[in-house]
């Protein structure tokens, strides 16, 4: 297993004023970073970006989002959904750029956008549309495409690892599967780590958060992460493991995740005790 550091602890747009940062998390034992693409608009700039992260050392992943509802893959809109293939194509042309191995995150509906009612299954079938349509770039550009369930509070499309493994088997492209995230499962899953036990089962799982209860340091809540990681190691995982906390950096994405106070001191300790808990938890496990 590698394990990741996901940068929008710091801000959404990672650039070379980041550069100090960023040796600092390869200096902690870091195999790479999670970087987000929401401005997928300048490809030169994450050409650029991944080769200063060559020069640290790093290997990365991506995060990316829907926008908002004039690029949602679920709109009854075409336009809107025609929006979305143009907005994921464009993300993947900047992963590619940015010589991520893998596009992760939410990019199925845009967040804390709601219906009022659960997903229908004319929603997810336009959803797959969207997803079809892109999938064969992503391929081409030897990625994989991690899909991430998140809270009921945050989205509705895909709440659970049983919706987002029929999601999966609807859509039938291989290159998905399931970005499990320990906070969201928290949360969702009645049985957080038999639900990834079932989902690594069929072969779904493609790519782990390791985040907190309360979306601060690992290992400082109660969320299940110890008992993910034994599982994930029984069970012959060997994709990211990747932190993920958030704070009050992007006032935006810390409004959409309801994050009003701060959950550790400063990001180090985030990061620094992180990855001390999640290498303890490798090498402690059977």
């Amino acid at each position: 297993m590698k394990i990741g550091m996901n940068l929008l602890l710091w801000s959404g747009h990672i650039g070379p004023e980041h550069a100090d940062l960023l040796r600092a998390i390869k200096a902690t034992g870091f195999d790479g970073v999670e970087v987000p693409v929401f401005d997928p608009a300048d490809t030169d700039h994450y050409a650029t970006l991944g080769a200063m992260l060559d020069d640290i050392g790093l290997e990365r992943t991506a995060v990316a989002l829907i926008p908002d509802e004039a690029h949602s893959p679920i709109s009854p809109d075409a336009a809107a959904r025609q929006g979305a293939v143009d907005h994921l194509t464009r993300v993947i042309d900047c992963c590619a750029a940015l010589g991520s191995q893998g596009l992760v995150g939410p990019w199925y509906q845009p967040l804390g956008v709601f219906s009022g009612a659960g997903p229908t299954d004319t929603e997810l079938e336009r959803c797959a549309d969207v997803h079809r349509a892109i999938a064969g770039k992503a391929r081409d550009a030897g990625m994989f495409c991690a899909l991430e369930p998140l809270n009921r509070f945050e989205s509705y499309l895909l709440n659970t690892c049983e919706q987002s493994s029929a999601y999966l088997e609807r859509l039938g492209e291989p290159g998905f599967g399931i970005l499990y995230d320990t906070f969201h499962a928290n949360i969702e899953e009645k049985d957080p780590v038999a639900a990834l036990t079932t989902a690594l089962a069929k072969g779904h799982v493609n790519h782990v958060h390791i985040s907190e209860n309360d979306r601060g340091t690992p290992g400082r809540g109660h969320a299940c992460i110890r008992e993910t990681i034994a599982e994930l190691k029984a069970r012959h995982y060997d994709g990211w493991l990747t932190i993920e906390a958030f704070g009050k950096a992007l006032p935006e994405l810390a409004a959409a995740t309801r994050v009003w106070r701060d959950f550790f001191v400063n990001p180090e300790e985030v990061y620094v005790e992180g990855y001390r808990y999640i290498t303890q938890c490798l090498e402690h496990s059977a």
